[in-house]
């Protein structure tokens, strides 16, 4: 791990740690309209002066809030939030790639319905490929698209080495596919097999299943040149 990724992580670990407890979250969320006093701050949050002063202490010790003493009456000071103190609360960066590649193993389902999900969501391109593929897309992955109103373009099964390009992120969609794909694929969602089931409940499934993850990626993957 590079020192500059393990300075974010213990920088991003020590803001999660300060606002760890439930009195220094209400301090933010204070704070986050705008500055005040510890003494507005005790009254506000209905908290012993002490016990304030031991989270102002924890917040300032993390970085998350400064003070600064008041232009008029000397003796009081002002409590902020550092700006950009809680964008380490946030996710990662994004990832950058040209296009998304989903993998299953026979690219007749689970692969397929992903890319339509993703094509839904996102600007960023997206195929699919199988480790071994199949003959055709199965029925019941056409008929879960025709149930969920997503359109399936009616493509024939590929294997991996005829569709990967250079700046493809690969989401596995298939167990057996990420552990023979192993480091090739960047991204491994563990789907269950809704063919080896056959009965469109477990298509539903499957399908909802791809719109939560696809729905959690897709503003977090930026596209690249």
């Amino acid at each position: 791990m590079s020192v500059e990724r393990n300075f974010d992580l213990t920088r991003r670990a020590a803001v999660h740690a300060a606002l760890a407890d439930p009195a220094r979250l209400a301090i933010t969320d204070a704070l986050l309209a705008g500055d005040a006093s510890p003494s507005e701050l005790a009254a506000m949050l209905a908290m012993p002066s002490n016990l304030l002063a031991h989270h102002l202490h924890v917040l300032e010790q993390a970085g998350v809030i400064t003070r600064r003493r008041s232009e008029g009456d000397r003796r009081r000071t002002y409590l902020r939030l550092v700006p950009g103190a809680l964008d380490p609360l946030a996710a990662p960066p994004p990832r950058a790639a040209r296009r998304v590649l989903f993998v299953c193993t026979a690219n007749s389902a689970r692969s397929h319905l992903a890319a339509a999900l993703w094509r839904r969501a996102s600007n960023i391109p997206a195929v699919s490929a199988g480790t071994h593929p199949g003959p055709a897309i199965d029925p019941g992955a056409i008929a879960a698209a025709r149930r969920h109103r997503l359109p399936l373009p009616r493509l024939r099964p590929c294997h991996i080495s005829e569709v990967q390009h250079e700046g493809d992120l690969v989401v596995t969609v298939c167990d057996m596919a990420r552990e023979e794909l192993g480091r090739q694929s960047a991204v491994h969602w563990s789907v269950p097999d809704p063919v080896r089931a056959g009965d469109p409940a477990s298509f539903d499934v499957a399908v909802a299943d791809l719109s939560h993850r696809v729905g959690y990626l897709a503003p977090r993957l930026a596209a690249s040149n």
